[in-house]
């Protein structure tokens, strides 16, 4: 059975957990290379893309519309959990699958020393760091950037040692409220990322807040006004020149401002009664698969 799960350019937390968290879960030797059953884990990786002659094993996924929407009741598909009840409506499936995002099952595992020198943290997503300058707005806030594109362990060590995390990278809100670091959600300067939020945070009954962020940029005042997110041609290539460096700076003094005006705001946690409740429920499914895989082997 083969894990799959996104990979860009870069490596991302949120799809990089996949390599973290189920070799530590399975047993030694479930996860192998044979791609005509695949066990679709951590990220909104859902989709008509999945090889429709493989046997589809779904743990904790969600749908976020990045692919087109499969039928999932065509026989190839064996749904365990999903990550929120907009996925569970969207794919047609019982409301009771909606358990919450497999990343939660951090909480069942070993994890990296904290790193207590953190403090306020600001997590982009992982394509807005390339987009904007947001090492530089964090130093003028006087905060500790996390880079989405780190070591995992980093990463989780950072984030349980923050005192606060204002995020834009939904996993950075999700293994902080599973690890109890209180977060302030910020909403993707991209609006394509959006909608899955309230996936996630609906299977914990979440009111999540997402405050905007003030762009660092050129390129990110442009997306933010136009909503593109794809290939940005001539506005990519001018906030890059000795042209735009004054705008650039502006606005990365501006973006500095505005997070220290974020770290004000009443963060969030999910109840602790619910994110134990979901970490059971999330754990019984995956004890629960393994032993029906060693009932038939």
């Amino acid at each position: 059975m083969k894990l799959v799960f996104f990979r860009g350019k870069v490596p991302n937390f949120g799809d990089e957990l996949n390599l973290h968290v189920w070799p530590a879960l399975l047993p030694k030797g479930f996860l192998d290379d044979d791609a005509s059953e695949l066990f679709v884990g951590i990220g909104s990786i859902i989709g008509d893309h999945l090889d429709p002659a493989a046997r589809k094993f779904v743990m904790g996924s969600g749908y976020a519309g990045y692919m087109g929407l499969p039928d999932v009741h065509d026989g190839s598909w064996d749904i365990r959990f999903v990550r929120g009840p907009n996925t569970a409506r969207t794919l047609g499936i019982d409301p009771g699958l909606s358990i919450c995002d497999s990343a939660v099952l951090l909480r069942a595992m070993d994890l990296p020393e904290r790193d207590e020198s953190v403090g306020i943290a600001f997590m982009p997503h992982y394509e807005t760091l390339e987009r904007g300058d947001w090492a530089q707005a964090c130093r003028l806030a006087g905060m500790t950037l996390i880079d989405a594109t780190d070591p995992v362990e980093k990463v989780l060590s950072q984030i349980q040692g923050a005192r606060l995390l204002i995020t834009e990278a939904m996993h950075g809100a999700i293994v902080a409220d599973a690890l109890r670091t209180p977060w302030i959600g910020a909403r993707p300067i991209y609006g394509g990322h959006h909608k899955k939020w309230f996936d996630w945070s609906g299977a914990l009954d979440l009111d999540v807040r997402l405050n905007p962020l003030k762009p660092s940029s050129v390129l990110e005042y442009y997306i933010s006004r136009t909503g593109r997110g794809g290939a940005l041609g001539k506005v990519g290539r001018f906030s890059a020149s000795p042209l735009a460096a004054l705008p650039n700076r502006i606005l990365t003094q501006i973006a500095a401002q505005h997070l220290q005006a974020m770290a004000r705001l009443e963060p969030q946690l999910s109840d602790d009664p619910k994110i134990v409740e979901v970490t059971e429920r999330a754990r019984d499914a995956v004890d629960a698969f393994v032993a029906s895989r060693r009932a038939v082997a």
